[in-house]
């Protein structure tokens, strides 16, 4: 996943900011299972969904946001460019973001904490969103005229008929969590590794957004609520320090003075040599 020669912004001790494994595996497995929960409990609300669906859809034209279907209409020349579209979308979000906490609980465990913190406020938020805004996404909506691209080439990880799919609910497009969780893909790897080539991560959050909009499982304004979430996580949830790396001394000093410098200092150029005369005491 990283370049073997990718080195930490800030050396950090291997073992000194990681949690507890089963801690962590605990909280992580709880934290899934209670947003899978919550976005069940959003389903449902099918009318509301589509009402706020033709806001969305207008509020986008009214401020002349490019429309969702020049992005689809480029996917569809080409069908094998459509189902790698679609198996992007439904095998990516969850592997790219498992493997990213993984790697740095290991490697950047200082980091870890900080992304895991981020990746947990960003969810929630989501899922509030989901709970107070529920919307249906552009391939649902019929003054959008676009395809639902998973549904016709496939692969599709959801159900044919939204308003009774017990596996996800598709009633749950503001924000895109795909969008955000690829950008805080990119942006951790980005903070966590000193490798020239880092920035080509960003590569992770371009494609996504391309897909999700392109298959028509997102407007463009998802991805706009999400980045602003992101924002306001970052600004609130800081990046902790390193401890400092404290220097060894020679050896222990059991006087309570300082011990002397491994390293004699030189005399100032220039200035005269002390003379001790012969036999006199010091």
């Amino acid at each position: 996943m990283m370049h073997a020669g990718s080195e930490p912004a800030d050396r950090e001790p291997d073992g000194s900011a990681r949690p507890p494994l089963v801690r962590e595996l605990l909280l992580v497995v709880g934290l899934f299972v209670i947003y899978k929960l919550g976005r069940q409990v959003a389903n449902g609300h099918v009318d509301e969904a589509y009402r706020n669906a033709g806001h969305v859809w207008d509020f986008e034209r009214s401020v002349h946001l490019p429309g969702e279907g020049a992005v689809q209409s480029l996917l569809l020349h080409n069908e094998t460019l459509i189902r790698l579209a679609n198996t992007y979308y439904a095998t990516v979000h969850f592997p790219a973001t498992l493997l990213f906490l993984v790697w740095l609980y290991w490697r950047r465990p200082r980091h870890y904490v900080w992304s895991r913190r981020i990746l947990a406020a960003l969810t929630g938020a989501a899922l509030a969103l989901h709970l107070l805004f529920p919307l249906a996404p552009p391939r649902l909506l019929a003054a959008a005229g676009l395809v639902d691209t998973a549904q016709v080439y496939g692969p599709s990880v959801y159900g044919e008929t939204p308003a009774t799919d017990s596996m996800a609910n598709q009633f749950a497009a503001m924000p895109s969590l795909h969008f955000g969780w690829a950008v805080m893909v990119a942006v951790g790897l980005i903070a966590a590794t000193r490798t020239r080539w880092r920035r080509l991560w960003l590569l992770h959050p371009l494609i996504t957004l391309l897909v999700i909009v392109g298959t028509a499982n997102h407007y463009w304004l998802d991805s706009i609520v999400v980045s602003a979430l992101l924002a306001v996580a970052f600004a609130a949830l800081r990046l902790p320090r390193a401890d400092p790396v404290r220097s060894r001394l020679p050896w222990p000093s059991t006087t309570g003075e300082a011990a002397p410098s491994a390293v004699p200092y030189a005399a100032a150029p220039g200035a005269p040599a002390t003379y001790t005369p012969t036999g006199a005491r010091r």
